[in-house]
């Protein structure tokens, strides 16, 4: 009885399973609670990003410049799923995004694109999520291999970068000689 017991057992083979870098997901968070949920995610050894934008706010009194959340209401956080607990438990977590109750990640491209809009110090804003439009790729500048949509506002055009699953863009300034069309299909340049 041993015998068989220690054949089958040596025939199993041994599954070594790697492990997966965490996704990039969106957290909706409360209201204006963007700053505080990212510091607390960041204090847990947690990856986020909170991409800001400078916007000019007029009160009764006073003009000032203000730095905004790009996507108000979200904080991006690198996690693994199987360790989401002390994600969902910080403080101004409302969800993780995703279809019905399950989370659904973020391509990396996405959050790498937003990213590299941040870093570039172009003005950037908010901006309505397209599905149509002409895709381009940017050749040259800060914002070089960056694939979008293209758009012309008041005589200026701006790439339009998106985040599928918020369904939320962001536009970018860019210079009229940086970007060329693209030939693949619009879902390679969201």
């Amino acid at each position: 009885m041993l015998a068989i017991a220690a054949e089958t057992e040596s025939s199993v083979p041994e599954f070594h399973a790697e492990p997966q870098r965490p996704a990039w997901f969106a957290l909706h968070v409360k209201s204006r609670r963007e700053k505080l949920v990212a510091a607390a995610l960041r204090g847990k050894g947690y990856q986020e990003f909170v991409p800001m934008y400078r916007s000019r706010r007029q009160w009764s009194d006073r003009v000032a410049d203000v730095e905004t959340p790009l996507f108000p209401g979200y904080v991006f956080c690198r996690l693994d799923l199987n360790e989401r607990l002390p994600v969902l438990t910080t403080p101004g977590v409302v969800a993780i995004v995703g279809f019905g109750k399950r989370p659904h990640p973020i391509a990396d491209q996405e959050v790498e694109a937003i990213r590299t809009i941040v870093r570039s110090g172009l003005p950037a804003q908010p901006w309505p999520f397209l599905e149509v439009g002409q895709p381009v790729r940017i050749e040259r500048g800060p914002l070089a291999d960056l694939a979008g949509i293209l758009l012309e506002i008041k005589k200026s055009q701006r790439l339009v970068v998106s985040v599928s699953l918020l369904r939320r863009s962001v536009a970018v300034e860019i210079e009229p000689d940086w970007a060329r069309p693209v030939a693949s299909s619009l879902a390679a340049c969201r």
